[in-house]
């Protein structure tokens, strides 16, 4: 240890090496343990929670017969695309395989439909959108191949016939396929990129989506690889420690904590969420680039909010996974339940939980859980008219808007945003590199593009310390996958200044200032 010169400090680690990461969620331990591969060992890992994880992590809830509580995940909750016979392995699964994490097909179509007067079949409004989906899925691939400008995906489905307009069962069937996944709606959410990481991980890898459950939390998979390379108790691994400034430049990196640490090294890597950057968690110095900062702006952070009931009993079908609401006033509105007392998840635990998503997630994470409760109540008394529902024994939901290590949930690309502009969300500035699972082009959203992205910057970094950068795509093409990412300084729009004319509807320069 040496004294530093920052007058906020009073200590500063120096690493002849690498700082690699600022969380132990996927991205971070898979690019250390990249690192570790390539044996470098010289690294610390900082987490400002006290666990392994990142927006992985999960809690107690309820009570068993036993007493002993049950394991509910708060974050991520799925393995969304597996494998198929002939075809990659996505390798989260790999991954939820190796450290037997307990989980259970989701049938998406194992759904009941209801409105404010109880159960209403409009299934076929499923049948409809798919319809129409398909048909804005194959324009997306035309979009993509002949550089077409983007649009909505609300302009997309409307093109290819879907229009709920005020038919709420539509709009419900529309959140239901929309923004359950995307946490935002069609209006802001990107069509072909939104389509094109869809596709990337539905058909490349499988179309099954498998519901996680374990009693260890999801998370035992991130923890089964921390351990393949660090040692417990290990010292490279910082827990509860926040960091407050990230000082960079072309010579090196130097975190600042907020215990009054710091850390000095040749390369760190930051995997704070898009929410983090967003909000001004953490200070850069200098401030991150004009390119950078527009880039980290240019994005979605979706909040996706669980809300968790448990009953005296299963007053619901407990053969159905999934209740389908239509409220007749508001669109997204305590919409989509899940039960998981049900064959193949927690048969009889009495579980049912509610997804708000957006708007919504805003609205009930900063109101108490009273009023929450009461309001997701009333909607139950709505769909289940004819059965005496009990009040819950267990209450509880997250609140991600709020939490200041994360602001959110996840990523999602928005509406106009293209591919360069992403890469400049990638991209690192000087010695300091950013990874997880916003920064994935193809899989921004999924725990497979935190896995990748921390895979990718790991063995860049690697590779300017002398190792082997291993990185390659699927042809085993390796051009431009190793040392500093591409950038794009200047993004140029599809109108040329020549064309704000009267032939284009523009009689006037926009820069008179007659009347200023």
């Amino acid at each position: 240890m040496r004294r530093h010169s920052f007058t906020l400090l009073s200590l500063c680690w120096i690493l002849p090496i690498i700082y690699p990461s600022a969380g132990a969620g996927v991205a971070g331990i898979t690019a250390a343990q990249t690192l570790s591969n390539q044996s470098i060992h010289d690294f610390i890992i900082v987490e400002r929670n006290d666990y392994i994880g990142g927006r992985v992590v999960h809690t107690n809830f309820g009570f068993q017969p036993d007493g002993t509580p049950y394991t509910v995940e708060l974050g991520a909750n799925w393995v969304q695309g597996l494998g198929s016979e002939g075809g990659p392995e996505n390798p989260i699964w790999t991954l939820a395989k190796r450290y037997n994490i307990t989980n259970h097909f989701s049938n998406y179509s194992d759904i009941l439909t209801y409105n404010e007067t109880g159960a209403v079949d409009y299934t076929d409004l499923l049948d409809e959108f798919e319809d129409a989906y398909s048909i804005a899925e194959q324009t997306a691939g035309v979009y993509l191949t002949d550089n077409l400008q983007d649009t909505s995906m609300r302009v997309a489905l409307s093109v290819a016939g879907w229009k709920p307009k005020k038919n709420m069962a539509a709009q419900a069937v529309e959140w239901w396929k929309i923004d359950w996944e995307t946490a935002q709606n069609p209006d802001s959410s990107a069509f072909v990129f939104g389509i094109a990481d869809f596709n990337s991980t539905f058909y490349q890898f499988s179309d099954e989506n498998n519901f996680a459950f374990d009693e260890r939390g999801f998370n035992a998979f991130i923890i089964g690889e921390a351990s393949t390379f660090l040692r417990q108790n290990d010292s490279r691994l910082l827990l509860n420690t926040e960091v407050k400034n990230v000082t960079y430049s072309s010579d090196e990196v130097i975190i600042h904590n907020a215990d009054g640490t710091c850390i000095s090294a040749s390369y760190a890597c930051t995997t704070f969420s898009l929410g983090v950057l967003q909000y001004d968690v953490v200070s850069f110095n200098p401030p991150l680039p004009t390119w950078k900062r527009t880039a980290i702006e240019s994005f979605h952070m979706g909040t996706y909010t669980k809300i968790f009931f448990q009953f005296n009993e299963t007053f619901w079908d407990p053969d159905t996974q999934f209740f389908l609401y239509a409220d007749p006033i508001q669109r997204g509105y305590f919409p989509v339940w899940q039960s998981l007392s049900t064959p193949g998840f927690l048969p009889g635990s009495n579980i049912i939980f509610v997804t708000v998503v957006g708007e919504e997630s805003y609205r009930v994470e900063q109101q108490s859980d009273e009023e929450t409760q009461a309001e997701a109540m009333a909607v139950l008394h709505q769909m289940f008219p004819e059965k005496n529902i009990p009040d819950p024994i267990a209450f509880m939901y997250p609140r991600w808007s709020l939490e200041p290590w994360a602001h959110g949930s996840y990523s999602d690309w928005a509406t106009g945003v293209t591919l360069e502009m992403h890469q400049n969300l990638r991209a690192n500035v000087d010695r300091l590199w950013f990874a997880g699972e916003a920064y994935s082009a193809e899989y921004s959203a999924f725990l497979q593009g935190a896995w990748f992205e921390g895979r990718d910057v790991g063995s860049r970094i690697a590779g300017l310390l002398g190792k082997e950068c291993t990185n390659e795509d699927v042809n085993g093409n390796s051009a431009g996958a190793c040392g500093p990412m591409k950038r794009y300084q200047v993004l140029h729009g599809t109108t040329r200044e020549e064309e704000y004319d009267i032939a284009n509807g523009w009689s006037a320069s926009s820069f008179l200032t007659f009347g200023f």
